[in-house]
């Protein structure tokens, strides 16, 4: 296809969305002002989340690709035994490189370290060393780390010569197997298998936030075993010092096959994370900081989701913290059932002067809902007031770092309790203002550049805190009772059904949740859902006036808002696989549905395929801004209220039939969207890589150490992360990894 031939590739046969190109932008998530601002107790706290963090983070090697865990072992190895100048000497003088190789091998240890694994955070496609393996492999052989430790490099290098480069079709992306990889479940599971574990934990009530299935045969051969795993330090049942319910593990019976619940997946990370999370504890600002965290260490010690949901409500309830964090098995993105969550962990420092406009959209929270296209059963019955702030982050570690959050992700607690809303200002203004965007006319990239940030955190704020944070789920509770007025609600006809008004026919059960009910297709839906709400506010004026624009710099920063999603829906493009016609990210799958919405709306937005200064073929995405009251609006309005009345009333199959529809990717006219995929792909730039700092405690004092934004400081900055621990974290990694092998 068109993206094989790009100049920079060198691996032959690669495509350029399976490497990183050395232009690979680095930026620096500066933090600096924000941490010193802080006292010298709150330093201490965020220096222990920030090692609790680091640490728990390594869990996404395990959660991504059966090498990943090896390639972490191999390059900490390399880069750790000699220095990077010797290194390099050693690249070029006896192994055949020359500069770009080496630059090519310090992008590729960054990409990596940066997704967590050879899998991209964002898109989930694998991706591989932008240089020869035989140069690379010579390189292992010759380097300091081989004549330190010769058996285990060579170990490593034996298992990953094949996985480290290979991009066989069942390799190129996560998901269920034969199409794709996953680590979720054992290599022996498939779809069906998911399903029936799914069934099984949704009728005991069981949510998989914190699990991972293995498949086992069993002693009669003739039914398939079940093996749940938890997250936990503790690998046996005994539970000192914490009231653990035993009766979540063991083995039961069920229909054609038998599931077996243990615990002490990821115990040795898990035991690194608690430590730290114990010594935060010491530095906490208040017994409901203490609290909260000791739920954390519950919950990762004995394999507890509930410890966690504990947590999380004393987490709710730390009303602004100068040290924000939040840890734990959060987003269930790429989990192919959707149920199971990645590691994440993250701490921040409080933005105050830019988290008082969220706090401001915080105070208009109930009027602004009333604005939204839904009547008053489906939206929660109370509106939590939930803390809303702008955080410059000091840490994150997992898969990736996004613009904004909405935890937690309980349907139990977001309902009934509460949530927060966070705004992480240091990732959305760490952005070149000069770059030009892809597919837009001079014109438009002039007022692109000058209010995307502005309108970014106009739709960040909206899409979290009222996006997300908005919505009733109908549920009929054990007793049988409802949470809704069964008889009376009335669901409205909207033009995206050909059904009229008609009455609820469908809810959520006891013990079912959003998550289980809507499966893989819940997070790009829900993404869907907050992003219009993002769209259907963005041009009230009253909204635009908390964020600082008024006039007719408000109506160009919603312009910019709603351009952006349209331009984005086209890009959303890469992260679509034309072979097994799947979505490979939740929301560029949600922007293109939405972009796909409103080239249906009307004379609104348009594409047309051209030629570019280069002489190659591109797009140019035009969007009429003076039809967006009359055509646009009310085409998102519309649209935003069919998704909501499918998530109230769990009408999973409608919900998945609309859902598809928008999300056909095909090659017929007017808009040959699979033709389109080409260029898109041809005109792929590479995702920015954010280069972290570190905290550091020298005698009874934390400081900050900040790095270079480029491979050789990002590289830098994670040697420095696990300099005091990277024996026992190697033997931690190898031996969590060679007592699952098997199963991969």
């Amino acid at each position: 296809r068109a993206d094989a031939t790009c100049a920079y590739l060198r691996v032959p046969g690669a495509m350029s969305d399976e490497v990183y190109p050395n232009d690979t932008p680095f930026v620096k998530l500066a933090c600096d002002v924000a941490f010193e601002s802080l006292t010298e107790r709150e330093k201490c706290y965020a220096h222990y989340l920030c090692r609790a963090s680091w640490y728990g983070g390594l869990i996404v090697l395990f959660q991504t690709s059966k090498e990943s865990p090896l390639i972490f072992l191999l390059l900490e190895r390399l880069f750790r035994s000699q220095d990077l100048d010797s290194l390099r000497a050693l690249a070029t003088e006896q192994c055949g490189f020359d500069e770009e190789d080496f630059k090519a091998l310090l992008v590729y240890a960054a990409a990596f370290y940066a997704n967590m694994g050879n899998y991209k955070g964002f898109g989930d496609n694998k991706f591989i060393p932008n240089l020869s393996k035989e140069k690379l492999h010579k390189l292992v052989t010759l380097s300091e780390a081989s004549k330190l430790d010769p058996s285990t490099m060579d170990f490593l290098w034996s298992h990953l010569s094949g996985p480290l480069y290979s991009l066989g079709d069942n390799e190129k992306h996560l998901g269920f197997p034969p199409a794709g990889t996953t680590t979720y479940f054992s290599k022996n599971c498939t779809k069906h298998d998911s399903e029936v574990v799914g069934k099984f934990l949704t009728e005991k009530g069981i949510e998989g936030y914190i699990t991972r299935v293995f498949k086992k045969a069993t002693e009669a051969g003739d039914q398939d075993c079940y093996e749940i795993r938890y997250a936990s330090v503790l690998t046996s049942g005994a539970c000192p010092n914490f009231a653990f319910k035993s009766e979540l593990l063991g083995c039961e019976l069920m229909d054609k096959g038998r599931v077996c619940f243990t615990r002490g997946d990821y115990s040795g990370l898990l035991k690194l994370t608690v430590d730290n999370l114990r010594k935060a504890q010491e530095c906490a600002a208040n017994e409901n900081q203490r609290q909260m965290l000791g739920k954390y260490i519950e919950s990762f010690t004995v394999g507890s989701l509930d410890a966690h949901k504990d947590g999380s409500r004393f987490w709710t309830r730390d009303k602004g913290p100068s040290v924000e964090s939040y840890i734990g098995f959060i987003e269930t993105y790429r989990d192919p059932a959707g149920m199971r969550g990645e590691f994440e962990g993250f701490v921040a420092t409080v933005n105050r002067p830019q988290s008082e406009k969220f706090g401001a959209l915080v105070e208009r929270a109930e009027s602004l809902l009333r604005l939204l296209p839904w009547a008053q059963p489906f939206e929660k019955d109370q509106f939590l007031r939930p803390d809303f702030t702008s955080l410059d982050v000091v840490a994150f570690a997992g898969s990736g770092i996004p613009a904004g959050i909405n935890i937690p992700n309980y349907d139990s607690i977001r309902q009934n309790e509460g949530f927060k809303n966070v705004s992480l200002g240091n990732v959305i203004n760490a952005d070149d203002k000069s770059s030009k965007a892809n597919f837009l006319s001079p014109e438009d990239n002039e007022i692109f550049n000058k209010y995307k940030n502005g309108s970014f955190e106009v739709q960040v704020g909206l899409h979290e805190l009222l996006g997300h944070g908005s919505g009733k789920l109908f549920m009929q509770h054990r007793d049988g009772s409802f949470n809704f007025d069964k008889d009376n609600v009335v669901l409205p006809a909207t033009r995206f059904s050909s059904l009229p008004e008609h009455k609820v026919t469908s809810w959520y059960k006891d013990n079912e949740t959003y998550d289980c009910v809507f499966g893989p297709l819940g997070s790009s839906y829900e993404e869907c859902r907050a992003e219009c709400v993002g769209l259907h506010l963005c041009t009230n004026e009253d909204v635009l006036r908390l964020f600082g624009f008024e006039g007719q710099e408000g109506q160009d920063v919603a312009y910019v808002n709603w351009l952006t999603m349209v331009v984005k829906g086209v890009e959303g493009l890469q992260t679509y696989n034309p072979r097994t016609k799947t979505w490979l990210q939740a929301h560029s799958r949600a922007r293109y549905v939405i972009m796909r919405v409103l080239l249906e709306a009307g004379d609104l937005v348009k594409i047309q395929e051209t030629t570019g200064e280069d002489g190659k073929p591109d797009l140019l995405v035009s969007l009429d801004r003076s039809k967006i009251p009359s055509v646009g609006a009310p085409a998102i309005e519309q649209f935003l209220l069919q998704l909501q009345l499918y998530k109230s009333t769990a009408d999973v199959k409608s919900a998945t039939e609309l859902y598809e529809r928008y999300s056909d990717v095909s090659a017929d006219e007017p808009h040959p969207f699979l033709k389109y995929w080409d260029i898109v792909m041809a005109r792929k730039k590479p995702r920015r890589i954010f280069v972290q700092a570190n905290t550091v405690l020298e005698g009874d004092k934390v400081q900050l150490k900040s790095y270079e934004a480029s491979p050789e400081g990002h590289l830098q900055s994670w040697l420095d992360r696990f300099a005091c621990s990277a024996k026992d974290l190697d033997r931690i990694i190898l031996e969590t990894w060679k007592k699952d092998q098997d199963h991969f």
